[in-house]
């Protein structure tokens, strides 16, 4: 089975060798390069301290896409947030974010943004999280160039994006994270807006074509809450254990087609070079060695979980909580990982 635009299947120990597209590098690590200058050069010399964090920082492996606040309700994340930059650092922020991004890819990220006004609403000033779409955060680490390795990030509730090059060449796209909250608008002026379809809708069709024997396979126990299979952010690992699930092998010509339309659900959120290097070297995984599993039900409105596992990558999604409006499984959580590590490094 070849997969098309699907997902990367090339880590390594230490830096890669390569460029994500191979050699010579793409056309969107030079962009990349040109956006991160861009951006910092429109920064106050304070921003740029609080932008601009050396490549071997700490806080480079440390990503998050759940909220962050402090006890004050104040913002804890490194980097300079939107809501603090003038129009035309603002727009600098998106151009980076857009050479991260496909142009779907670039639409989804900034209606999960979006979203968070959606939350201010239904939970009101006395809400837990503060909810607001200036809480997201752009963050270079290192000198961007071709000399050496650098890296950016673009980070918010619900979206985490991460990038790092070497030598000019995009050596790591991970870890990729959108969540939506609602996953489906269910009232209101936006009522019926669905962030991210297409990765449920494959994923439900897939399951719902399984045979009984291939269910007994794939279909895991449910784990109590969601720290079973929820994705693990502030770590560069992704840490998902063996592979579980029915094999890529023991499907039909049909399932296997919606399995590569959901893999490439994902992959089309990144540039369309980065994405097509990614399928051949998914197209190139063995069927045997690619498993897809899942909880709970397909159904809408209850709770499922997938994931799809390969030597060298996997799939995360979490559909398991209710919105802020109660209405159940409506809260997604989804990325992909490189195995065995993220950010183009080691365990």
């Amino acid at each position: 089975m070849r997969l098309r635009h699907a997902l990367p299947a090339a880590a390594a120990v230490g830096f890669v060798a390569f460029a994500l597209v191979g050699q010579p590098a793409p056309a969107t690590a030079p962009k990349m390069t040109a956006a991160a200058k861009a951006f910092l050069g429109t920064l106050t010399p304070d921003q740029q301290k609080a932008a601009n964090l050396p490549f071997d920082s700490k806080a480079r492996l440390a990503w998050f896409f759940t909220p962050q606040q402090t006890k004050e309700r104040q913002p804890n994340r490194v980097g300079v947030r939107l809501e603090t930059m003038t129009p035309a650092q603002k727009a600098a922020a998106l151009d980076l974010l857009k050479t991260g991004l496909s142009a779907d890819g670039f639409k989804q990220a900034t209606t999960i943004m979006s979203l968070e006004g959606i939350l201010a609403d239904l939970e009101g000033a006395k809400g837990a999280m503060v909810r607001n779409p200036g809480w997201y955060f752009v963050t270079v680490f290192g000198e961007p160039g071709t000399a050496g390795a650098w890296g950016w990030r673009f980070e918010g509730h619900h979206m985490s994006v991460n990038y790092t090059l070497d030598k000019g060449a995009v050596v790591s796209a991970t870890p990729l994270m959108f969540g939506a909250n609602p996953a489906e608008v269910k009232a209101g002026d936006r009522k019926g807006l669905r962030t991210l379809p297409a990765i449920e809708d494959h994923a439900r069709a897939l399951i719902k074509s399984l045979t009984p024997d291939q269910d007994k396979v794939a279909k895991q126990p449910t784990p109590k809450g969601v720290e079973g299979w929820e994705i693990k952010e502030n770590s560069p690992t992704a840490d998902v254990g063996a592979p579980k699930g029915v094999a890529a092998d023991k499907l039909d010509a049909a399932q296997q087609k919606a399995l590569a339309a959901l893999l490439r659900a994902y992959t089309d959120r990144m540039p369309a070079d980065l994405a097509a290097a990614e399928a051949d070297r998914a197209a190139k995984t063995p069927p045997g060695a690619m498993h897809f599993a899942y909880t709970g039900s397909a159904e809408v409105g209850q709770p499922y979980t997938y994931r799809v596992y390969a030597p060298e990558f996997v799939v995360e999604f979490l559909n398991v909580q209710a919105d802020s409006a109660k209405n159940p499984a409506n809260h997604i959580h989804s990325a992909w990982r490189r195995l065995p590590g993220d950010f183009a490094a080691s365990r």
